[in-house]
């Protein structure tokens, strides 16, 4: 977790973002840091925006209103509104490369090897040396526990070691932040513990990270930052043991007593 200085530039900082889908206003005026090394989770009730703001910050998805900013470079944006979007594809795709993110489905190539999987971007999109990112990729599939599946392909493996390939996959693109939407949910609690694990080791190396998350434990315990959201705002924000010990709002108690109870 981190040790940086509050001063440092974050990695990934977002003020005052807004995202709506027609009429429809999902993120209603969102401000969020995350600095080298640190962990934030986000939280709230299905529908409260969580994942819309993660999708944003990858630009998957085009936000109308505030900035985005990667290291301390703004997206560059043409259009207003609904017509917003990024305007220079180059700053797009070195930003996307350098915020791997995992998805709650896998989205692993199903005519391809673990291995081939986890090479597949390096290799096609970084241009990288084949050999060396080989090498990477086999690295990061014994970091997360399945190195000797690197030539299996999908369907032969589990949902949790599915995912773990997914992780192995991000971390092979050697980003700047991860960005994990909801990566144990499709899972079953005893493969849900496989990815908890993993993805607590990178917490305690020190790797940025944004999590959303329906799990409060893993919030709890690999978070410097939880962010608690309610239709497309932050009703509050803390360290975990104040946030979870001692919450301020009514809602948070309330959403935190159904899902601890879940």
């Amino acid at each position: 977790m981190s040790d940086e200085t509050p001063d440092a530039t974050p990695v990934i900082e977002i003020r005052n973002l807004h995202k709506a889908y027609g009429a429809l206003e999902v993120i209603k005026g969102v401000d969020l840091v995350a600095r080298k090394g640190e962990v934030i989770s986000l939280i709230g009730s299905s529908g409260s925006g969580k994942s819309t703001i993660l999708r944003c910050v990858n630009l998957l998805e085009d936000s109308q209103q505030g900035d985005i900013l990667f290291n301390g470079e703004p997206v560059t944006w043409k259009g207003r509104g609904l017509n917003r979007h990024p305007g220079d594809a180059r700053q797009v795709l070195r930003i996307r490369t350098n915020l791997s993110m995992v998805f709650q489905q896998f989205n692993l190539w199903a005519h391809l090897t673990i291995l081939e999987n986890v090479m597949e971007a390096p290799v096609t999109v970084l241009r990288r040396d084949r050999a060396e990112v080989e090498a990477a990729a086999r690295k990061y599939l014994s970091k997360v526990g399945i190195g000797d599946k690197c030539d299996v392909y999908p369907a032969q493996l589990s949902g949790g070691q599915q995912q773990r390939a997914a992780i192995a996959r991000a971390l092979c693109m050697e980003p700047e932040a991860l960005l994990f939407d909801e990566p144990t949910s499709a899972l079953d609690p005893e493969l849900e513990q496989e990815v908890v694990r993993v993805i607590k080791d990178l917490a305690a190396e020190g790797r940025t990270m944004m999590i959303v998350t329906h799990d409060m434990k893993m919030a709890r315990d690999v978070s410097d930052h939880v962010v608690f959201l309610h239709q497309g705002l932050i009703e509050e924000e803390g360290a975990p043991d104040a946030l979870f010990s001692n919450p301020k709002s009514e809602r948070l108690r309330g959403f935190l007593s159904s899902t601890m109870a879940a």
